[in-house]
């Protein structure tokens, strides 16, 4: 059984809804990113969204677009993202973490050569935003082989189709969007997120994460009453961003953000 899938079980027997935070690794200097992973797992993260810094994210937002940007500056590579993985596991060797990025820089390094890499540094799930299951089957079975989730994204406007394409594929969890649009932006919609909920859940037994508009606690609380786990990404980056020429205060801020969210997501599990 992988950590995902372990992390979400322990969980599940607890009523606990998963909250997992997104940064963008080397963001805003490769020296943070391990610093601020252990920050985020002490403040009540159950897993860990690491995105991989990419030249054109288009599934992203301003403020993660501009994250990626400031990683970039600093040269931070696949390479560099899979050694920040393995930096981090010599003292944290149970919290689950996916790599969120794009298909480029994977077929730069070769499948295989990625999927050996990243196992051996101890990624346990992969997010390719660009890589739609229709046209992935060689990565699907190449991560399959390699003990490696690849997690989906599902959106509002998924037909049918689309959910039980994705439910041949996908493990670990999926990754609902919960509205049209790019990261950091649009109004978040709870009925509508939980009526959307209801044939994916049907459909696909693997638990359910929602991210995209998810700003505070009240909104983290919402979401947590209709999903398994609470994703938090622009949010999170937009911290660190005021913070890009004072890097030192990074972990404490985002450790003090998440521990906020945490509560109101525990909360919101026991009323």
């Amino acid at each position: 059984m992988g950590r995902i899938t372990q992390r979400f079980e322990t969980l599940s027997r607890q009523h606990k809804t998963a909250l997992i935070p997104f940064v963008t690794a080397g963001d805003p200097q490769p020296s943070v990113t391990v610093p601020l992973m252990h920050a985020m797992v002490a403040a009540g993260a159950d897993l860990i969204e690491l995105g991989v810094p990419f030249s054109d994210p288009m599934a992203d937002g301003p403020v993660i677009q501009r994250s990626s940007e400031r990683a970039l500056a600093h040269h931070v590579s696949l390479r560099d993202v899979l050694d920040m993985v393995q930096g981090f596991r010599a003292q944290d060797v149970e919290t689950p973490i996916v790599l969120m990025g794009y298909l480029n820089p994977i077929e730069v390094m070769g499948y295989d050569s990625f999927a050996a890499r990243a196992g051996d540094a101890g990624v346990d799930g992969v997010l390719v935003v660009d890589a739609p299951p229709e046209e992935s089957r060689e990565l699907v079975e190449v991560l399959r082989a390699a003990a490696l989730d690849l997690v989906y994204l599902l959106a509002p406007t998924s037909t049918p189709e689309r959910i039980a394409r994705i439910a041949e594929v996908t493990s670990g969890f999926v990754y609902y969007v919960s509205f049209k649009g790019v990261t950091g932006a649009g109004h978040l919609d709870v009925d509508q997120v939980a009526a959307k909920l209801l044939p994916i859940r049907r459909m696909i037994e693997l638990p359910v994460g929602v991210g995209f508009g998810i700003r505070d606690a009240a909104s983290a609380a919402q979401i947590a009453r209709v999903a398994d786990a609470v994703i938090i990404g622009s949010a999170t980056v937009r911290r660190m961003e005021d913070l890009a020429d004072m890097p030192q205060r990074i972990p404490d801020t985002v450790c003090d953000f998440l521990s906020g969210l945490r509560a109101a997501i525990d909360a919101a599990g026991e009323s």
